[in-house]
């Protein structure tokens, strides 16, 4: 049997014209003539002896064959991502787009100071951001990072998620409330207030687990007031509607213009941990690194943080 000259290259273009979905966008894309790729992947074809997709006026199709390709031609895909990636690793000065998901409750995370220094510091890199509570795909939609505030993660071997720093939850709420209401003195005196409750994406309300050293409680309060953002309870609490669980990172302003207060001191709510989530493949460049190191530096000149 003869040996195959092989052309990685030409498999890449193979990848790209099967993503693109046609000739004529993974030509734009490629910045090739259509007629110049149309004949390269008819060249492959006869060099592997097989049809790789069926061509239409309207759409291609993958072959059976073509199917076992795209493997193949895809980890050549990564592989030639991975060394680019690497270039840009090795530049001394951060540059080029740089897609961050962030949640929409900036201000816990104070991204508005991040944001000001990452760009004072790297002003050649452009910075396009998401805030969204949906949990993106970062490699289908191509994003460098997410930001990502849970107690923890689910399972991605894609993915590689970095601790920034584990935030403090407790129970607040404003002096007029607990002038009104009273002030509670243990867990179980919530039960007579009303609750600033977060629910979930699925509407699930998400009780309050308290601990103290050894000692645990569980519940909510009989009056609820439900919401999915964290900004809107927090401001709802400190106009005097009710008790909210948030970090002490989130409540410190309020807290310093005594417009909120907390309350059970000794008892805290399960902490929150910031992660920075990034394809898990790729060496990150260094956009991508020094974006993380200024949201680090920003969460842990914060001494609630741990």
């Amino acid at each position: 049997m003869s040996a195959i000259a092989l052309y990685a290259n030409d498999l890449i273009l193979f990848a790209h014209v099967v993503d693109a979905g046609s000739f004529t966008r993974a030509a734009e894309l490629a910045g090739l003539p259509k007629s110049t790729l149309s004949r390269r992947i008819s060249d492959l074809e006869n060099i592997l002896g097989e049809r790789l997709m069926q061509r239409s006026t309207r759409r291609l199709a993958l072959t059976e064959f073509g199917e076992s390709m795209l493997e193949y031609a895809r980890r050549l895909v990564d592989d030639t991502e991975a060394a680019k990636a690497l270039a840009l690793h090795r530049q001394l000065r951060p540059q080029g787009l740089l897609r961050v998901s962030l949640p929409p409750e900036f201000n816990e995370l104070n991204l508005v100071k991040v944001i000001s220094r990452f760009s004072g510091e790297y002003p050649d890199v452009r910075l396009e951001l998401d805030l969204s509570s949906r949990r993106v795909d970062l490699i289908t939609e191509r994003f460098d990072l997410a930001v990502r505030v849970a107690t923890q993660l689910p399972d991605d071997s894609a993915l590689v998620a970095r601790h920034i720093i584990t935030l403090r939850n407790g129970l607040y709420a404003s002096p007029g409330y607990l002038a009104q209401r009273g002030t509670p003195m243990a867990p179980a005196d919530l039960q007579g207030h009303t609750g600033l409750v977060l629910v979930t994406s699925g509407g699930e309300q998400q009780a309050w687990r308290l601990s103290s050293g050894s000692a645990r409680w569980e519940g909510l309060p009989l009056h609820l007031l439900c919401a999915n953002s964290i900004g809107l309870q927090q401001a709802l609490a400190a106009n005097g509607l009710g008790i909210v669980g948030i970090s002490a990172t989130f409540a410190r302003g309020l807290v310093g213009q005594g417009q909120l207060l907390r309350i059970l001191p000794e008892w805290e709510l399960p902490p929150t941990v910031v992660w920075c989530v990034t394809p898990g493949r790729r060496l990150l460049p260094q956009r991508t690194l020094a974006f993380i190191e200024t949201l680090k530096s920003v969460l842990v000149e914060n001494p609630d943080g741990v």
